[in-house]
């Protein structure tokens, strides 16, 4: 593993920017200091650069193993590394679903292979498989995933028995998906009545997949977790009425009850339905202007405590066909940061505070072994970005294996100029550097 030298970066840290030098050697952070003259096998100029700590999305959906016409570990590692993002946590709803530990495994062996981030894999939850979800490690196994809410893959917990015991007994984080399967269903039979599956549109979605169908389910899990004192973390909050649920008082590391927010929940609202219809079809929906700025202002506050992807490939086709039909879910890894540096051109969040929700809290919250943040002894999983260097979102640098994105189209005010991951240059200069695999990442539990 070749030494790194990064001159004259401008580092976002822990709350605080500065400019310094940056030593890199054997994958590690050995030395951070206003100057550094250390002879290194490769040399950063990054004068009037940004140095990050690379983020740390909680969220994806990289679809392999059997859905991998849509995306595969190859192809979406790379865009996550290209748009700054080191390490990601998979989830199980791929085919077969990750329903035993050795579906687990073979995920882990998959990505020791291919991936250029580092990753870790979730143990996924179902009706039968209690004693394999006890089985998991909490040392090198990021949580446990249930969907209370079908969604793509329909994994759907719904046994009240099978609930309870995995709230009290689970030896892990629980990640929950919130949305409540029976009002889901009441609603889209309420439509389909009035309209015909023919006459729905994807401004119905956030009707549909409405406020009272999260909170419902978000507030069940809540009060599961409570009960028995779980370790739980409900994902993509996308209404304002949920962020009632989570306390804002209380430090990060204290929190048995900790909640994310999604980029396109930050950035979308139902307005943009029209323009985009299917291709901001997530579940759960994006919704009001009200609830997005609610979402950031909870983000802000501490009461929302990381922010993530839920990055969910489909190919065009899929997405192009009727909304009942075209499933919910897109390709946002690749310019999540973009969109949050963004948001702090715009005065919605300052650079520290985004650190802070996709690298450091995301490491507390998941009590990840010496990453995400940028101190002597951590790998190195660092991203330098130019502010001042807009980057336009076209289809032919779009890495995500299905080819669109949200964003095409948009320019983005800032660019990214280089990615470690784990102390290897794995993006310099708009190119993938394929010399070495991400880390399967641990965790101090």
């Amino acid at each position: 593993m070749s030494s790194i030298l990064i001159k004259s970066a401008t580092i976002v840290n822990e709350g605080n920017t500065f400019i310094a030098d940056v030593y890199v050697n054997q994958g590690r952070i050995e030395m951070i200091a206003d100057e550094i003259n250390h002879p290194a096998d490769q040399f950063i100029d990054a004068t009037g650069l940004h140095l990050l700590p690379g983020l740390i999305d909680d969220q994806v959906h990289f679809r392999e193993p059997g859905l991998t016409h849509k995306a595969d570990i190859w192809h979406e590692s790379r865009a996550a590394v290209a748009g700054g993002t080191t390490s990601f946590m998979e989830m199980p709803n791929t085919v077969p679903n990750t329903l035993t530990q050795r579906l687990l495994e073979d995920k882990y062996e998959t990505a020791s292979e291919c991936s250029l981030a580092n990753y870790s894999f979730y143990m996924g939850a179902a009706n039968d498989n209690l004693a394999e979800v006890l089985k998991t490690n909490p040392r090198e196994v990021c949580g446990i995933k249930i969907f209370m809410g079908s969604s793509t893959g329909n994994m759907l917990v719904d046994n009240a028995q099978t609930l309870e015991a995995i709230f009290s007994e689970a030896p892990t984080l629980i990640a929950v998906h919130c949305e409540d399967e029976a009002t889901v269903q009441h609603n889209l039979n309420t439509y389909i009545e009035k309209y015909g599956e023919e006459g729905l549109t994807a401004q119905m979605h956030p009707l549909i997949r409405s406020a009272e169908a999260c909170y419902l389910s978000s507030s069940k899990a809540v009060e599961l977790a409570k009960k028995h004192n779980t370790r739980l973390h409900i994902l993509h909050i996308s209404t304002a009425i949920e962020t009632s649920l989570f306390d804002s008082t209380l430090p990060l590391s204290e929190k048995r009850i900790t909640a994310e927010a999604c980029i396109h929940h930050l950035w979308f609202s139902d307005a943009d339905y029209p323009q985009k219809g299917n291709f901001i079809k997530w579940n759960p929906a994006v919704k009001s202007s009200a609830d997005r700025d609610a979402i950031l202002e909870a983000v802000l506050n501490g009461t929302i405590d990381v922010i993530a992807t839920d990055h969910a490939p489909h190919t065009l086709a899929e997405k192009e066909q009727p909304y009942a039909k075209a499933p919910s879910g897109g390709p946002l890894i690749q310019h999540a940061l973009q969109a949050l540096l963004d948001m702090v051109k715009q005065g919605k969040l300052t650079i520290e505070e985004l650190v802070m929700k996709t690298a450091h809290n995301t490491a507390t919250l998941f009590e990840i072994e010496s990453r995400g943040f940028i101190r002597e002894g951590y790998w190195a999983d660092l991203v330098l970005v130019d502010l001042n260097k807009p980057y336009t979102v076209t289809q032919e640098n779009i890495l995500s294996k299905c080819g669109w994105s949200p964003f095409l189209g948009h320019q983005f005010s800032s660019s990214i100029t280089h990615t470690l991951v784990s102390g290897n240059i794995a993006y310099s200069g708009g190119e993938i550097i394929e010399t070495g695999t991400g880390h399967r990442i641990l965790f101090n539990r």
